[in-house]
C-alpha cells in the first residue's frame, strides 16, 4: 500500500492505468479514417482551450484528438468548471470541419451528435444504458441503496450525470470536448447529482476501449451526418437524439439567458436541434440555449 505521502506517479493507482497512446493510434488512425492525429497529454488546463488556440492559428487538421489524463481547468457550458481525478475518466477533444457542404446554420448539431455517439458508444462498450439531457449532459442510471431489496429484485436508482459535451467553433471549425466519469467512487464525485460509469454497473471501464468505442462512433455518425448535408433528419440523427433523450416527454423549466425561465412539457427535438416546449397555455416554444432542470417524468424528482 502507497504511504498517504508519498509522491504520486503515473502507476501510482494501479486501479486507473495510464492510456496506451501507441495501442490507441493504431486502432483509431487508420487509412481512410476521420481521425488524422491523436495525442495523449499527462495534464493540461482544458483540452478545448488547447485545441482552439491551435485552430485559431491555422495548426490544426481536421480529425485531430486530444486526450488529457487529467485537466485542472477542464469547462462545462456557461464557464462551469470540470475536474476529477487523475486517469478517473475521459477528457478529450476533437477537431471538426465540417463545412466543406454543410452550411454553417447546422453546425449546432455537431454537439447534439457527439452526444449520440457517446451514448452510443458507451451502451456498447461499458454495457452501460447512457441517456442524453438536452443539450450537453450525458445521464446513467446509479442504484441507490438497496440493502432490503429481495434477492433478483432490481435495485431501485437515479439518473445522475456522467458526462458533459461542449462544442465551439474555432478556426475554419468547431473543437466538440466529452468529459466522461469512469471509474470515480461515491467518495470522489463532485456534487450528489454525479455519477460514474463504475457506479452505474459499467462491464468494462477500461479507457482505452471506451474511448476508442466512442471515437468510432463519433466517426460513423459524423460521416452520415456530414454526408447528408447536414440535414439532422436524412441522416437519421435527429431521430436518435430524440431516442435516447431523457428530457423528452417530462416537465422541465429552462432557465433561459438572461434570468429569464420557461417551464412546459419537453415534447420534441426540432430540425435545429432545439428543444420545443408544450407551455400551459398552449403554445409550442423552441429554446435554443438554456438550462434544463427536470421536474418530473418517468425516474421522478429533480435533476
Amino acid at each position: 500500500m502507497t504511504p498517504p505521502d508519498a509522491p504520486q506517479n503515473r502507476w501510482s493507482d494501479l486501479d486507473r492505468p495510464p492510456l496506451n497512446v501507441t495501442a490507441l493510434r493504431r486502432g483509431l488512425l487508420r487509412p481512410g479514417s476521420l481521425w488524422s492525429e491523436l495525442e495523449v497529454v499527462e495534464t493540461t488546463g482544458s483540452t478545448n482551450s488547447d485545441l482552439a488556440e491551435r485552430a485559431r492559428s491555422g495548426d490544426l487538421a481536421e480529425g485531430t484528438v486530444l486526450v488529457a489524463e487529467e485537466q485542472t481547468a477542464g469547462r462545462g457550458r456557461l464557464e462551469r468548471s470540470w475536474t476529477a481525478p487523475p486517469r478517473s475518466g475521459l477528457f478529450f477533444s476533437v477537431y471538426l470541419e465540417p463545412g466543406d457542404g454543410v452550411p454553417v446554420e447546422r453546425w449546432g448539431w455537431v454537439p447534439l451528435l457527439a452526444g449520440v455517439a457517446a451514448a452510443t458508444g458507451l451502451a456498447k462498450s461499458a454495457g452501460v444504458d447512457t441517456a442524453l439531457k438536452w443539450p450537453n449532459d450525458l445521464l446513467v442510471t446509479v442504484p441507490k441503496g438497496s440493502d432490503k431489496r429481495r434477492p433478483g429484485e432490481t435495485p431501485p436508482g437515479e439518473e445522475r450525470k456522467t458526462g458533459g459535451i461542449l462544442g465551439e467553433f474555432a478556426g475554419d471549425g468547431i473543437v466538440v470536448g466529452l468529459g466522461i466519469n469512469v471509474s470515480l467512487r461515491a467518495d470522489e464525485l463532485p456534487a450528489p447529482t454525479a455519477g460514474s460509469l463504475a457506479l452505474a454497473g459499467a462491464v468494462s471501464t477500461d479507457r482505452e476501449t471506451l474511448l476508442r468505442a466512442v471515437l468510432r462512433s463519433l466517426e460513423h455518425w459524423y460521416g452520415e451526418w456530414k454526408g447528408a448535408g447536414g440535414d439532422a433528419a436524412a441522416s437519421g440523427l435527429q431521430a436518435a437524439y430524440a431516442a435516447g433523450c431523457a428530457t423528452l416527454d417530462r416537465t422541465v423549466r429552462a432557465e433561459l439567458p438572461g434570468g429569464n425561465s420557461l417551464v412546459g412539457q419537453a415534447v420534441a427535438i426540432d430540425g435545429d436541434g432545439r428543444l420545443v416546449l408544450s407551455t400551459d397555455d398552449g403554445l409550442q416554444q423552441p429554446v435554443s440555449a438554456g438550462d434544463i432542470v427536470h421536474l418530473r417524468g418517468a425516474a421522478g424528482g429533480l435533476t
